[in-house]
Formats: structure tokens, sequence, C-alpha cells
């Protein structure tokens, strides 16, 4: 088999080849299909996580050792089980979900994983999907995708489960309230569809750049909005009534949660997704004079992944944008993507 490794942090990823694994206990191989790259793959390329004053999350205090095969956006088809692996069809097509914990801790029992404190998470701490083939660890991890094609199935490991929970955890707000939405990148761009899927009031989009403003409105936005415009907050307080009951920052920079935590009227809860990094200062009395919200979401969970493949198999969960590239162009693409380039999701294929 071969893959593209991050070798040296900020260096071009490096095509090796090894054995083909063989799976072995409850293991199951996959042979990839398509690979979805996402801007966590950055922060792992650059190697840390900016917090803002000069200060850095180094990976490697986070566990993460090179050389590493990123890609935790994943479809394959199965090719081999290991003997303990319980119901695993081969040849059949499925999306891998990769935010894997200990399995044994009280959040991991209760199918939370995804926020285990010893990850195991695929392309993170693990070898990805930035390859032909790629192990699981158990079936429990595999969703079949159905006639989904794998490109479009790709990135609901990731940029769908992400957008997926962050909605949830707005409540009856996304059906009540306008949601703004601030980044119409991958992800945002997947939790426009998602929302339209789920019965949205209506959606607001705050971005940079034109040609993602442009996509936004394409896609069903009612409105666009420049982050960087001297009047973005006013133009947010007019498009939702007042103030904001409802906002997801994909971002994640400092002027963006700064930009967020504006907007809220009394009683509005902000979820922040993005990595993008800095910090910010709020007054502590604004917590309890506005009775404002702010709240951290980290992709989502296996009942998450479970519900979102199922609205996706319905048919009810509208395309976002998506381009595929050869894996063999993987360092073009993650270079395209740091610069802005990009509109809605690469998808790599083998």
């Amino acid at each position: 088999m071969y893959s593209f490794r991050v070798c040296q942090c900020g260096a071009p990823l490096r095509r090796m080849e090894e054995p083909t694994p063989k799976p072995v206990g409850a293991e199951v191989l996959l042979k990839i299909k398509a690979a979805g790259v996402c801007h966590t793959d950055l922060h792992l390329w650059d190697g840390y996580y900016d917090l803002g004053s000069g200060r850095k999350l180094y990976m490697a205090e986070r566990g993460v050792t090179l050389p590493l095969t990123m890609g935790h956006e994943n479809v394959g088809e199965v090719v081999a089980a290991g003997p303990d692996a319980p119901n695993v069809s081969v040849g059949r097509m499925m999306l891998a979900y990769p935010w894997i914990g200990c399995g044994h801790c009280m959040v991991c029992e209760q199918g939370a994983e995804n926020l285990c404190l010893k990850p195991r998470s695929l392309g993170v701490f693990t070898s990805g999907g930035y390859a032909d083939y790629m192990l699981v660890p158990h079936p429990r991890y595999l969703f079949d995708i159905g006639d989904l094609p794998p490109e479009r199935a790709a990135p609901l490991a990731c940029s769908g489960i992400t957008a997926y929970s962050a909605l949830k955890k707005l409540g009856d707000a996304v059906q009540k309230q306008p949601v703004v939405m601030i980044g119409a990148g991958g992800v945002g761009l997947t939790c426009l569809a998602i929302h339209k899927a789920l019965g949205g009031k209506a959606a607001i989009f705050v971005d940079i750049e034109e040609s993602k403003r442009a996509a936004a409105i394409e896609a069903g936005a009612i409105a666009a909005i420049d982050g960087r415009a001297a009047d973005a907050l006013q133009q947010i307080r007019s498009a939702t009534g007042g103030g904001a009951w409802a906002v997801i920052d994909f971002v994640g920079s400092t002027q963006t949660v700064e930009l967020a935590v504006g907007a809220l009227t009394k009683g509005g809860k902000l979820v922040v997704v993005g990595l993008f990094g800095g910090n910010v200062t709020i007054p502590t009395p604004h917590f309890a004079l506005r009775a404002i919200t702010l709240q951290g979401s980290y992709v989502g969970s296996l009942d998450d992944t479970r519900e979102l493949v199922a609205l996706a198999r319905s048919g009810a969960l509208p395309s976002a944008p998506v381009t595929t590239r050869s894996l063999s162009n993987v360092n073009e693409a993650l270079s395209d993507l740091k610069s802005g380039a990009v509109v809605g999701r690469i998808v790599l294929t083998p």
C-alpha cells in the first residue's frame, strides 16, 4: 500500500510505501475510495494551534507523532476483517467514524468517544485515509452509505457531524429564529445544507471572501455579510431583527468570536466550532446581564453520525459543494485550502 505522510511540519507530504496491513482481532480493512481535506489537517500539517498572544499548543503536546498519515473524512470498501469483527460484509461501501476514544471511560460508554481524554482518532493519532488502504479498529465505527457517492459521503465524518452537532446544540431556535453562521467554508456550507434539511427558519452568513458569500447565497442563505465591513455588527443586528438568538462560528478567530458575542441578543447562544486561533476578552457581567451562552462544540458523536448518515441516505440533505482531486495532488490541495482558494470541500481519491 502507499500513503502520503507528514514527516516534517510545514514540509510537503511524502509518498511512502509499506506492506498492506492485515486486520487482526476486530479490525476492518478498507480500500479507500474518498478522503476529505479538512482545516484540521492544516493545523496538523503546521504542527500547532494558535492560542493567541504569541502562545501555541503544539501537536506533540497532544500526543500527535510523526510521520503521520492524515485524513479523517473517509469512505472505503470493506476488503477484509479480523476474526473477531462481527457483522462485516466484504464489498460494502462504508463511512469510517474517525473520532475514536479509549472505548472504556464514561464518555466512550455513552457514545461520546469524541470527548474521550485518550483519543485514538483516525488521521490524527493513528493512520488515516490519505492512503489507498486504512485500518478501522472495530465495525461499530463503520456506517453503510447505501447509494451515496463516496465523495459526497466522506465529508459527513467531520464536516457533516461537526455542523450537525453544532446545530443540535441550538435546540428549537433553529426552527424558530434565524441562525447566523460565520464562515462559508466547507463546514459552513454543509451546515447550511443540514439546516435546510432540518426545516431551519433562515440562515445568515458572515464571511470575508466574496466568492464564499456568493456560494452561501446560491445555497439558500437569506443574507451574506462581509465580516470586515465597518458596519458588519449593525448589518447582523438588522438582518436578525435586533440581535441574534443563535450564532455558530466556524472560524474561531479573535475577530469572529468578538463579532459573534456582540451580535447576540439577550438570551442568545454562541456555539464556537472553528479552530483558527486567538483569544478574546469578555466582560464577565455580560454573561449575567445579557444572559448569553457561549459553548464549544467538537466534531460529533457516534449517534450524531448515525442520524446524519440516515438523513443523507433519505435524500433530504442537499449537496454541499465538493471538488474531487487525485490523492497524488494532496500537497496542492492543502496549499489551496490554506490560501482560502477553496469553495466547499476538496475530496481526494486514490
